[in-house]
């Protein structure tokens, strides 16, 4: 919420993308960076290239995640 400050007051949606949130490419990148690096996980280029909405960030980041303790 830090990066993209209009969200703060916003129930958000699940099934928008960042950008339908107001986020602009910079600000998706940092999201996404920021959430890699507090995960300890890497996700390829080429996964986050066919994402659309904030639950298919999660449900990456979540697989990522799960990968990564095992």
């Amino acid at each position: 919420m830090e990066v993209v400050p209009e969200t703060r007051e916003l129930r958000i949606d699940m099934d928008q993308s960042m950008k339908d949130l107001g986020a602009n490419s910079l600000d998706v990148v940092e999201v996404v960076s920021c959430a890699m690096r507090e995960l300890k996980v890497k996700v390829p280029r080429s996964e986050l290239s066919k994402l659309t909405n904030m639950n298919g960030l999660v449900d990456l980041l979540h697989s990522a995640a799960n990968h990564h303790q095992a």
